[in-house]
């Protein structure tokens, strides 16, 4: 396939290594016509094309869509924190695409429902830190 037809001819050889036996019939090469290369080609790309989207696509729209539905579900009293790592409460709803909120000490700012990471309780799972090993330390 990747090879050009002239180098792939088989050359005729006088050396005794590469001379065939007298009663054996000339082994030649099988190549593959235009047509075999080009499906072998196509099911190659679409194998390739499969795996681009279960490994790289699909879980990006899963996690679109949950983000989603957690934007959906946000209201008035909703405790958030923002892409750019700010916390604060959602005090109300200006249009589908914009809320205010009350960062603290009344300080009010408007943001897009897009700029919002996430609840704030999801955010902050436990307080415990994720390397915790004081149970190692205990054993020693």
């Amino acid at each position: 396939m990747l090879i050009s037809q002239a180098f792939a001819q088989e050359t005729p050889a006088t050396t005794a290594t590469t001379a065939v036996p007298t009663g054996a019939p000339p082994v030649t090469p099988k190549t593959a016509s235009p047509g075999e290369a080009f499906m072998m080609n196509m099911v190659m790309v679409l194998i390739l094309v499969a795996l681009f989207w279960l490994l790289l696509i699909r879980p990006q729209q899963k996690r679109f869509k949950e983000h989603a539905n957690m934007l959906g579900q946000l209201g008035p009293g909703s405790k958030i924190v923002t892409q750019g790592g700010l916390v604060g409460t959602i005090e109300k709803t200006v249009s589908d695409h914009e809320v205010i909120v009350d960062l603290g000490n009344n300080f009010k700012v408007t943001l897009l429902r897009s700029s919002i990471m996430g609840r704030y309780e999801d955010a902050v799972r436990s307080s415990k830190p994720a390397n915790d090993d004081s149970k190692n330390k205990k054993a020693s």
